[in-house]
């Protein structure tokens, strides 16, 4: 029978080494992203936020705001930079179903204001 001990799975929990990889992951990707597709995509989100409806980012595509970055986790740096502007803000996140996001979370958000 095989147990595991309190203290053995309190020593792999460390949310600030996951917040800390999580953030070196988005800077990656970011810093691997075109300027011009990092200011499209701005734009795209600055314009569903004024709109005042739940959207994620299929929906900037679907819309025809923009067109998909080279890896989907470009998308995430864009997101995260329009929330720290205080120009969105999260309303639901589920696992995505897509096999390449390999069940990442995608959130819905709304516009700030």
């Amino acid at each position: 029978m095989h147990t595991t001990s309190q203290t053995g799975s309190a020593s792999r929990i460390n949310p600030a080494m996951g917040e800390r990889l999580k953030n070196d992951g988005m800077h990656d990707a970011d810093q691997a992203t075109e300027y011009d597709w990092k200011e499209h995509c701005d734009d795209a989100i600055d314009t569903m936020a004024r709109r005042g409806l739940p959207f994620q980012a299929s929906d900037l595509v679907d819309l025809g705001l923009i067109e998909d970055p080279p890896n989907h986790h470009q998308w995430g740096p864009r997101f995260s930079y329009a929330a720290r502007r205080g120009v969105i803000r999260e309303v639901a996140a589920v696992k995505s179903k897509r096999t390449a996001s390999r069940s990442s979370r995608l959130v819905t958000w709304i516009g700030a204001s």
